[in-house]
């Protein structure tokens, strides 16, 4: 009895004194650790701080910026412009400040004397202090401009008003106050002060902190070495302070100071001593209630049986009790194997059902925001899509509880299919699917949740019956929407609810994002119901053929009409098309739309060779010949009053495939024409292998011809390199008569431009034909 008493004494001195020695290099540790900690997490702050500064800075610059680009292209703020009308420019610069609470408005002439101005301290008339300094930040790539302001910094942008020459300069602008360092205090938890020096003396401090605080700050940002962290004591107070240099000048600077406060950080680890000396009695305690236990258990059987329990209590299934003995320890080993095999199967099951729908196989709620809160601790760009049937109730009672069942087995098979590597599906509720994509950002999660809505718009054969799904989707992208599982899921949900309310059924969940980047979200998802809608029309631009003064031809031109943002340019939504993969679509109806005219204008005995364009995605996807070739037998039209304009570069994505198609076009009689000649890498190698009979001269060469200019070189040279080659040459941009005499002299065969009219409806074109007596006998290449 006394030797076990003594050998449970001595493992329970050991094992206490051990605990000793590693509590007081716990506490030690803990203590130096907490300063160290403090001081890292005041640098880390001051670090996130700033840039959450730039960002929060960066944010009102751009839409500053979305702002005055959207005035500046207002078409009647334009006209004010044209017409300097001084009390309507007055009263929109007015009135569009206040809508985005903009602090400056002002309109400059080109140099830079003040039109119109929302200051009384800036009258009109005199030149616009800051001209100089905006010129320079734009030729440096600047969007944005911080200036002193008069002891109050300002944050400035500008944008040209062109119609379609330069007319003016609109500068907006606003203060960066009180009320922005308040903003940036409760979004990064610092101190935030600025100050302006103008001619060497100091503005009035705008800062955080108690203003028996400023003449000490004001000492110490005019002194500290911008960028460079420094440890500061004001009012007994310390903090780790930075100043930030915002704008500098020969006289004047703008200077940020951002303090992280370390006393209250300190003051948080004081419980944590306290809490050490509770732990510590509380471990002496149990060690010793286990030492006490431990030396009770000396069998060796006993133990490496504890042992097995407990690797199967972690999880461990695949390590067996090995133990040499026939008696009822050795029984009990046995079962223990038997037991932990039977768990190892049915826990696996367990595992798969608990994280996977039973129905369709894919994971469920809970391995989908698993993998999601993965994705958000590693700090991978996340988009996370909610789908929605919006007539799921009407298909369920037509289908029935196992036709239904086969359906969503169909559709998860769908949503499979379209994934991508590290994407995943899961489904959510009997009607709501999720699908994650791996770093995708906000513009390829619109471009897939289109393609995934065209996908489920296909009409399903389940059971005899043929279903078409109403799907709603609503995206959240992380960081952009939220840096939470459950947050980015819960606005997943209200993107895909507001998505049930729009014709697109497709929206992205809004939390104050620029105005520009809501109405590019707006156009692609419009942009497929566009041509059923009435949207789209056609205008066309006359072609006038030089050697004869008369005009054969013209350019069919898209146009979209959109009903909220009204005309949109092609020059935006054509990118957006070939991004989604809509521009087939654009381009199928532009075909159609222009053998119905020339079908219409033949039956007037007007015959005109109409020009569309096609992109490289019309070559290489589905059948472009098959389809031209059956319109222009439905109207009746020759094919040689087509003429097809392709880029160079739309041909050397995939030059095999497009030469076979073009080949195709031209046997069919279709005219090819070379678009935008000079601007991409054309080159007669290239030029030899495609089957076309037109070069066409971009603009840029053509707009402001003259004949001692370099692109008058080009143009000459381009022309006389063409009709060697046996083509005939188009010239674009033609504005002014002096180019279109050029063209002439050097035996230019057609010239498009302004100067000879502008695009026009198709009643106004076939007017305009009439007008100007010319021929209207075809022309065929």
């Amino acid at each position: 009895m006394k030797l076990r008493l003594s050998f449970q004494a001595r493992i329970a001195g050991v094992l206490i004194v051990l605990l000793l020695v590693v509590v007081s290099a716990v506490y030690a540790s803990v203590k130096f650790a907490t300063g160290d900690a403090v001081r890292s997490q005041a640098q880390t702050q001051l670090e996130v701080g700033s840039r959450v500064f730039e960002r929060l800075i960066d944010l009102r610059g751009r839409r500053l910026r979305d702002a005055v680009q959207l005035l500046a292209a207002d078409f009647g703020f334009r006209d004010a412009v044209a017409s300097s009308d001084a009390s309507t420019i007055r009263s929109v610069l007015l009135n569009h400040g206040g809508r985005i609470n903009a602090s400056d408005m002002f309109l400059l002439g080109m140099n830079g004397m003040v039109v119109a101005s929302t200051e009384d301290k800036v009258p009109e008339g005199s030149r616009f202090v800051y001209d100089q300094a905006l010129r320079t930040a734009k030729r440096n790539n600047q969007s944005m401009l911080i200036v002193p302001g008069g002891g109050t910094p300002h944050l400035l942008v500008e944008s040209t008003v062109l119609a379609p020459l330069p007319l003016g300069r609109v500068v907006m602008g606003f203060a960066i106050d009180s009320d922005i360092a308040q903003e940036l205090r409760s979004l990064s938890g610092l101190e935030v002060s600025f100050l302006t020096i103008e001619n060497g003396q100091p503005g009035k401090l705008i800062s955080t902190q108690p203003e028996s605080m400023h003449p000490e700050l004001v000492a110490y940002m005019r002194s500290a070495a911008g960028g460079q962290m420094h440890l500061t004591e004001n009012d007994n107070q310390k903090f780790l302070s930075q100043t930030l240099t915002l704008a500098s000048s020969p006289d004047s600077q703008v200077i940020a100071l951002l303090q992280s406060p370390l006393d209250k950080a300190l003051q948080a680890f004081v419980p944590l001593d306290e809490k050490i000396f509770w732990i510590s009695l509380a471990a002496l305690a149990a060690s010793l209630i286990g030492t006490l236990a431990l030396a009770r258990s000396v069998s060796l059987p006993v133990r490496a049986l504890a042992l097995a329990a407990k690797r199967i209590g972690d999880g461990d299934y695949r390590t067996p009790v090995t133990m040499a003995r026939e008696d009822e320890l050795g029984m009990l080993a046995g079962a223990i194997n038997t037991m932990q095999r039977g768990i190892a199967v049915r826990e696996d099951q367990l595992a798969h059902n608990a994280l996977h729908d039973a129905v369709t196989g894919l994971p469920n709620r809970t391995l989908v925001m698993e993998r999601l809160g993965s994705a958000i601790a590693t700090h991978r760009k996340m988009a996370l899509m909610h789908l929605g049937i919006e007539n799921f109730r009407a298909v369920h009672d037509s289908l029935g509880v196992e036709a239904f069942d086969q359906l969503l087995r169909t559709l998860g098979q769908r949503l499979q299919s379209s994934l991508q590597a590290g994407d995943t599906a899961a489904r959510l509720t009997a009607h709501e699917f999720l699908v994650l994509l791996d770093h995708a950002s906000t513009d390829g999660a619109v471009a897939r949740a289109d393609q995934l809505q065209q996908m489920l718009g296909e009409v399903l054969r389940i059971d005899g019956h043929d279903v078409t799904l109403d799907c709603g989707i609503g995206i959240a992208v992380y960081p952009e929407h939220g840096d939470a599982a459950q947050e980015l899921l819960n606005r997943a949900l209200i993107a895909c609810k507001d998505a049930a309310k729009m014709p697109g059924r497709l929206h992205i969940y809004e939390d104050g994002r620029d105005l520009a980047h809501q109405r590019q979200i707006a156009l692609i998802r419009d942009l497929r119901s566009a041509a059923r809608n009435g949207e789209l029309h056609l205008h066309y631009q006359p072609k006038l053929d030089i050697r004869l003064g008369q005009v054969r031809q013209a350019e069919a031109l898209l146009r979209w009409n959109h009903p909220q943002f009204g005309n949109v340019s092609p020059g935006e939504f054509i990118v957006l098309a070939e991004r989604t993969g809509s521009i087939q679509l654009l381009t199928n109806w532009v075909i159609e739309e222009a053998i119905r005219q020339l079908d219409e204008w033949r039956q007037r005995g007007l015959l005109i060779q109409l020009s569309v364009n096609v992109s490289a995605d019309d070559l290489l996807g589905g059948d472009l010949v098959g389809h031209v070739t059956q319109i222009l037998s439905q109207h009746q039209v020759a094919a040689e009053q087509l003429i097809f304009e392709i880029t160079e570069s739309a041909v050397m994505s995939e030059p095999e495939q497009a030469l076979v198609v073009l080949n195709r076009l031209r046997e069919c009689g279709i005219s090819l024409s070379v678009d935008d000649f000079g601007t991409g890498y054309s080159s007669l190698a290239h030029l030899k292998r495609l089957p076309v009979q037109e070069l066409k001269i971009d603009q840029s060469f053509v707009r402001n011809l003259d004949e001692t200019s370099e692109d008058a070189v080009i143009v000459r040279s381009t022309i006389e390199m063409s009709h060697n080659l046996g083509l005939k040459v188009v010239a674009e941009g033609v504005e002014y008569q002096h180019s279109l005499d050029l063209l002439e002299r050097w035996h230019c065969d057609t010239a498009q431009g302004y100067l000879i009219s502008r695009p026009l409806t198709a009643a106004a074109f076939e007017a305009w034909i009439a007008k100007s007596h010319e021929p209207t006998s075809l022309m065929v290449h």
